[in-house]
């Protein structure tokens, strides 16, 4: 198996949203996208895959030696010898990739965030970081792009977390911020015991129009001159935000349901956004 070959069993396996966006792409930029998303899988499954923190924060330790390898041009995992092509092209550097590592990091180091303030922070390094160096591989000319990459990133975060509340309560983290549950009044006992109640329906309202203020936001800084060659991301946001759409027209069942879109409606979304863009 080649080390593009891994990636791409790696990307299509996840069953993500992403994979769909990457299909529309030229070889060397859906290639290059494929490795990266491929790294932040490896590097995430090491923290929810790994049921000993001690041997967590080994593996990433083993990951940022790794990432120093590939730029001295020695690659030696199937996911960073798929990278080392798209470096130069594309702008990704060593610093973006560890900054995405102390996202995982974060994971092992807290389960609950005290405001949003310390979230956003979380958001940036898993998947802010993750945009700006999907800009640079999409493609663009207006460096307000990357704000617009960073700001979509956060976008596709918040979303997340409140499509995984359930999931993430199980593994004993809550990623609401606890100022925010205690303003609308929800017991961090509620979420982890799966208790539903108005005021937490409430609360779910309030992030899902944060969130819904992020995409926004990111769409409203895309330079028009960039829109085409940013296309895969729009793909992502339409995808995202319909997500949050049926989640929202479900009642936030989040507590003990992931919402998620078929492979054929992920497909249908994606051909719609590209034509229309």
């Amino acid at each position: 198996m080649t080390p593009d070959e891994y990636c791409q069993n790696k990307a299509a396996s996840s069953g993500s949203s992403f994979y769909y966006s990457f299909l529309f792409l030229p070889p060397e930029r859906r290639r290059a996208i494929t490795a990266l998303y491929a790294f932040c899988r490896e590097v995430d499954d090491v923290v929810d895959e790994t049921a000993d923190p001690q041997v967590a924060r080994t593996k990433l330790a083993w990951w940022r030696v790794e990432i120093g390898h590939l730029f001295e041009g020695k690659p030696q995992h199937p996911v960073t010898r798929a990278l080392e092509p798209a470096l130069a092209r594309f702008g990704i550097t060593a610093l973006r990739l560890n900054e995405i590592i102390d996202g995982m990091q974060m994971d092992l180091d807290q389960s609950r965030y005290l405001d949003f303030k310390g979230l956003e922070k979380y958001c940036y390094h898993v998947a802010g970081v993750v945009g700006l160096l999907a800009a640079g591989i999409f493609g663009y000319k207006d460096p307000r792009t990357l704000e617009y990459a960073k700001n979509l990133g956060l976008a596709f975060q918040l979303t997340n977390i409140i499509r995984d509340v359930g999931d993430d309560a199980r593994r004993n983290r809550i990623y609401l911020p606890m100022d925010e549950l205690k303003r609308f009044e929800v017991p961090a006992s509620d979420v982890l015991n799966a208790r539903y109640s108005d005021n937490f329906t409430r609360l779910m309202q309030f992030q899902t129009e944060r969130a819904q203020a992020y995409y926004t936001e990111a769409l409203e800084m895309l330079p028009a001159e960039d829109r085409r060659s940013q296309r895969a991301g729009l793909i992502m946001a339409a995808i995202y935000r319909t997500v949050l759409d049926e989640i929202a027209a479900d009642g936030f069942k989040v507590l003990n349901q992931r919402t998620s879109l078929t492979p054929m409606r992920k497909l249908w979304i994606a051909v719609r956004t590209w034509l229309r863009t």
